[in-house]
């Protein structure tokens, strides 16, 4: 990463708003993220209710996002993102003071993660659409590094502040109930600190958008997507990717680690690779940025040209070293990816509807997660692991090389970018 870029964005002001802000609440969000399931299975043992509690978090998010993009874009980005957090707070310390009061249920879990996962279709598509109006452009693909690199970093080292957390649960069921509403209380006070970070936040202006009904609101978002050819093309590209890349890791990667890595401590190590990757490749994002942005689609279907060749090879690792240094590589890889595309999208649309394009974005990835998973646990009982991972490699090879052959993907570059005021 570019050193001189990264200390002159740090030294503005916006910027250290919303990095601290959210690295504290994204913290925080790990606290909740261990503690509903645990309290899922502490009153239930059963994985059902887990994937039912589970379910009820990920649905909304899918099925709101879009109108989520559009209230940020009719409302502004950070009046929504504040308001999201507030809500938040007020569901987590709310179930707090019920846990503390003996009051758990499963009902009462089912309705925290149902209303967790409104609020979340709001904050996702606000929180990516206010970076742009924070930042001069020229720091926008630096930021979208550090911001990234501060959430992976956030999903390494949040998890173990939890544990330390919810380890205080020795005194049996009551004890227990106590470190859960502990857990859920400090993600609580997180949201409220990044609300008063982001009142610190001086943001640009915008031109006045034009008031329509909401369903028009979120129709002009799609007509906006379909009517932009290589925005159009590389949405469809990345939701053929999301479904051949994320089942596999997400359901075929434990498999692989009992059935030939000796179980979880394997598991463990191929899961930390993958993140240090994606950490690594994050804050690298400003190597070669100018470069990028002229050959942003031809690198884009090269980088994953390259992650399927290396899923191929992770179907043939037969022991844990081999599959964490591929993991290590690929999340390299997808987290330098990711960022690029985020600032793409972000240089390119107009930001009077960039919450809704990233809302769009974002409900790819979302909505097919769970597709992917469960087609991946279904090919999974007809064929072996290894078959799983070449086939899904090869799928996503031949993904990009169709792309390069079949759309104008390849030629997308920094002429094809609005220059935002």
């Amino acid at each position: 990463m570019s050193t001189t870029a990264e200390s002159h964005l740090l030294r503005n002001t916006n910027f250290r708003w919303l990095l601290g802000g959210g690295l504290v609440s994204m913290l925080g969000d790990q606290f909740s993220m261990l503690a509903l399931p645990w309290l899922v299975l502490s009153l239930t043992n059963d994985s059902l209710s887990l994937g039912i509690a589970v379910a009820l978090m990920g649905a909304p998010r899918a099925v709101l996002i879009l109108f989520g993009g559009a209230i940020a874009d009719r409302y502004s980005p950070r009046r929504v993102l504040q308001l999201s957090k507030y809500a938040n707070a007020a569901i987590l310390l709310a179930l707090s003071g019920l846990l503390m009061l003996d009051q758990a249920s499963l009902a009462l879990a089912y309705a925290a993660a149902l209303a967790l996962g409104i609020a979340s279709a709001f904050a996702i598509p606000a929180g990516t659409a206010i970076l742009p109006q924070a930042v001069p452009p020229p720091s926008l693909q630096s930021a979208n590094g550090l911001q990234m690199g501060a959430r992976q970093l956030s999903l390494l080292a949040g998890p173990l502040l939890a544990a330390l957390v919810l380890g205080a649960h020795g005194g049996g069921q009551k004890t227990a109930m106590a470190a859960l509403a502990a857990a859920f209380a400090i993600d609580a006070l997180t949201f409220l600190f990044s609300v008063w970070t982001l009142r610190q936040v001086k943001l640009r202006p915008l031109a006045a958008a034009t008031v329509q009904g909401m369903w028009r609101d979120m129709a002009a978002g799609l007509a906006m997507v379909w009517r932009d050819l290589p925005l159009r093309s590389c949405y469809a590209y990345w939701a053929v990717v999301a479904f051949f890349v994320m089942g596999p890791l997400q359901v075929a990667l434990p498999v692989l680690a009992g059935e030939r890595l000796h179980g979880a401590a394997a598991l463990g190590l191929l899961m930390g690779a993958h993140g240090a990757g994606t950490l690594a490749g994050m804050l690298a994002s400003s190597l070669g940025g100018t470069w990028l942005r002229r050959r942003f689609g031809a690198t884009l279907l090269l980088v994953d040209a390259v992650v399927g060749l290396l899923l191929m090879g992770l179907g043939q690792v037969d022991t844990a070293w081999q599959g964490a240094a591929l993991l290590a590589v690929t999340g390299l890889l997808g987290g330098y990816l990711q960022v690029a595309i985020f600032t793409w999208i972000q240089r390119r649309v107009a930001p009077a509807m960039l919450g809704r394009a990233m809302a769009l974005f974002m409900g790819i990835f979302l909505g097919l997660a769970p597709l992917s998973a469960a087609a991946t646990g279904a090919l999974l009982r007809h064929v072996t692991v290894g078959e799983l991972f070449c086939g899904g490699g090869a799928l996503l090879l031949a993904a990009a090389v169709a792309a390069a052959l079949l759309t104008g993907i390849p030629r997308i570059g920094e002429a094809d970018c609005v220059i935002q005021p």
